[in-house]
């Protein structure tokens, strides 16, 4: 396969590193809150923003369950746990707050909740998957083409892969391609190869464009000799 591969084995989203600061799809009505809470974690006052992050959590804002199980995550707050986080995140997720799923997903993958549990963390990332996260699809992807806690199932692989290549990831872009090339997972052909390559090349892919020459002499050699039959 190509080299493409050797970049997911080890995939790390860190979606824990950072808050939302976008306000999710049926979060409640305390947008201005929020963003004010957001505000202060910005500007560095911490205690404020856990506060306020706290408050809105209670009342059941899923960004404010998220940003907060963030802070516990990165050690922000005096009694930051993995444990409050965690059940934050499945809060959140349970909202259909999707970088909630991808950052469960991840603290699996990563051992982060006190064991590595790849069979969970395929769980998450294929909730975010199915709710159209392109990083979600990647990792679904990259666990079915691994067997790395899922089945290995290169069908699957190559599903997950279409749909976050779709979605505009370069990295599934190249992969798609050679999996058509190979006649992995999907039946080999050299055009669909060809045609998700230029999109990788077209999207600043550095191999992309070596291997789309490669396919189009290959589709040219193969041309020539059904011409001579």
């Amino acid at each position: 396969m190509p080299r493409r591969t050797a970049l997911l084995p080890l995939l790390t989203l860190t979606f824990w590193s950072a808050l939302a600061l976008a306000q999710p799809p049926g979060a409640g009505p305390q947008g201005v809150p929020v963003d004010r809470a957001i505000a202060a974690y910005a500007q560095g006052r911490l205690p404020e923003a856990a506060k306020a992050f706290q408050q809105l959590a209670a009342q059941g804002n899923a960004l404010a369950r998220y940003n907060l199980a963030m802070m516990h995550l990165r050690d922000e707050l005096p009694r930051s746990s993995a444990r409050s986080a965690r059940q934050l995140l499945e809060q959140a997720a349970g909202q259909g707050f999707v970088r909630a799923e991808l950052a469960l997903g991840e603290l699996h993958e990563q051992g982060r909740l006190g064991r590595v549990d790849l069979v969970q963390a395929q769980r998450w990332f294929l909730r975010a998957a199915e709710h159209g996260s392109v990083d979600g699809q990647v990792a679904v992807g990259t666990a079915f083409f691994l067997g790395r806690g899922a089945p290995k199932d290169m069908a699957q692989a190559a599903r997950w892969f279409r749909e976050a290549a779709t979605g505009g990831d370069v990295g599934a872009q190249y992969l798609l391609a050679s999996l058509y090339e190979q006649g992995d997972g999907v039946p080999r052909d050299l055009r669909l190869a060809r045609y998700w390559y230029d999109i990788a090349a077209r999207n600043g892919d550095e191999a992309a464009p070596f291997k789309r020459e490669e396919i189009d002499a290959r589709i040219e050699s193969e041309r020539q000799r059904q011409d001579e039959v």
